[in-house]
């Protein structure tokens, strides 16, 4: 019989807000499933209100679903705003993630292989 686990992202997004809005980068993050040793890692990002993620090139198929506030997701000159609820499909791009208010999100990626 296989191992069954339950996270609360409820709970971990209040820890991690709390912990982005003490930081002074004004983020926090956790790996609540996977790792370097697997292929997929779903990552819950915490970024306080006008402080984000610069620039930086996607790893593998990724998603960013928030689960709080609203951020914006860029690459080259398009960018796409979401907000409670959204799922953004991460481009294949340099790309960064900007918070326009406290914002929270599960960033899902399977690592293409090296």
């Amino acid at each position: 019989m296989a191992d069954v686990e339950k996270l609360s992202l409820t709970a971990i997004t209040r820890t991690q807000l709390d912990l982005a809005r003490q930081s002074s980068s004004g983020r926090s993050a956790t790996t609540v499933f996977g790792g370097h040793e697997h292929t997929l890692r779903q990552t819950v990002i915490a970024i306080s209100a006008s402080h984000d993620l610069d620039e930086h090139a996607n790893p593998g198929e990724a998603t960013v679903y928030v689960l709080h506030g609203r951020v914006r997701l860029a690459a080259g000159d398009v960018s796409w705003d979401g907000s409670h609820g959204d799922l953004l499909i991460v481009p294949n791009a340099p790309h960064s993630l900007e918070a326009l208010e406290d914002a929270v999100v599960l960033l899902t990626v399977a690592k293409h292989s090296q």
